[in-house]
């Protein structure tokens, strides 16, 4: 049976296509979970790490309190304390069914919600249908789900937690073992370089300025990257997170009235940049070579 089912994903690429984006509509659901829940977690846990440093006796709090992971409690209405069913929760077919209200109060549920699962949906049928069926495409189908909840933790957050960053920046260099998609050599050179090259700026621009220009999770994000892409791609990552960067800051100050003093976060570029780069990096590398006279 599942040899049958690999055959015709090899076979048949609309069909490999069709299963994933339905896949990625059931992972995006899943993500909004992970998105939401996450940082409350970690910030649990912090408070019960301050709490034991400081010699305090939470046990208590602790005890009394229900168990909240990314599985446990079942997902509820904010406002009613609706427990959200299995036919309230198809990705976005509830959504429109339900008129993006609540089932049982009327409250009205975030467009996110469908925005997430339709996003990590696409994404992941142009994943396989760049890579085909193989270990590439199930590897970057990983990394793209990774770095969906990664940016959206960080653009509601400004924080990229390392519960997901570390396993995945270790997986990539395990892949490399492989040379699924660079070498170990390449991969390990790379996670070194990525992360250095914006800790050298985060503390020269902290030396020059006295403040922090963006946070340590970014190292680890760009040192990702070059454990997954290679040393190689570093600069066009670089590159074009600080492009996207740079007119999405331009624009949000000059439309929404954003004030320059506010953080902007910077992981979200990165993830862009580097997905892009996963998939059309080669043709990037070899236009800039051209460009500069190199290639």
């Amino acid at each position: 049976m599942i040899s049958d089912l690999i055959t015709l994903f090899r076979q048949d690429i609309a069909v490999f296509i069709t299963v994933t984006v339905i896949l990625g509509l059931l992972v995006g659901s899943f993500l909004n979970v992970v998105i939401y829940r996450l940082p409350l977690m970690l910030e649990a846990s912090w408070r019960s790490q301050c709490n034991e440093l400081l010699n305090l006796d939470a046990a208590a709090e602790v005890a009394s309190s229900p168990p909240f992971n990314l599985i446990v409690p079942r997902s509820r209405c904010p406002k009613c304390g609706h427990s959200i069913g299995a036919l309230e929760n198809i990705p976005i077919v509830s959504y429109l069914l339900q008129k993006g209200r609540c089932k049982h109060c009327g409250t009205p549920i975030s467009l996110r919600y469908p925005l997430v699962e339709l996003l990590t949906a696409v994404l992941s049928g142009v994943v396989v249908w760049h890579f085909g069926f193989g270990w590439q495409a199930l590897l970057a189908l990983l990394l793209t789900w990774a770095l969906v909840a990664l940016s959206f933790i960080d653009l509601d957050h400004q924080l990229l937690p390392d519960d997901i960053t570390l396993p995945v920046l270790w997986l990539g260099i395990g892949a490399s073992v492989f040379a699924i998609f660079t070498s170990s050599h390449d991969s390990i050179i790379g996670a070194m370089a990525g992360y250095l090259s914006l800790w050298s700026v985060y503390h020269l621009f902290r030396l020059l300025t006295g403040k922090e220009g963006m946070g340590h999770g970014d190292f680890k994000l760009l040192a990702l990257f070059g454990a997954w892409l290679g040393w190689q791609y570093l600069p066009a990552v670089i590159l074009l997170s600080s492009l996207v960067g740079a007119i999405v800051g331009i624009a949000l100050i000059l439309f929404r009235g954003h004030q320059r003093q506010i953080p902007i976060p910077f992981g979200p570029y990165l993830a862009v940049a580097g997905w892009i780069a996963m998939l059309w990096g080669p043709a990037i590398n070899n236009a800039y070579l051209r460009w500069v006279g190199l290639g």
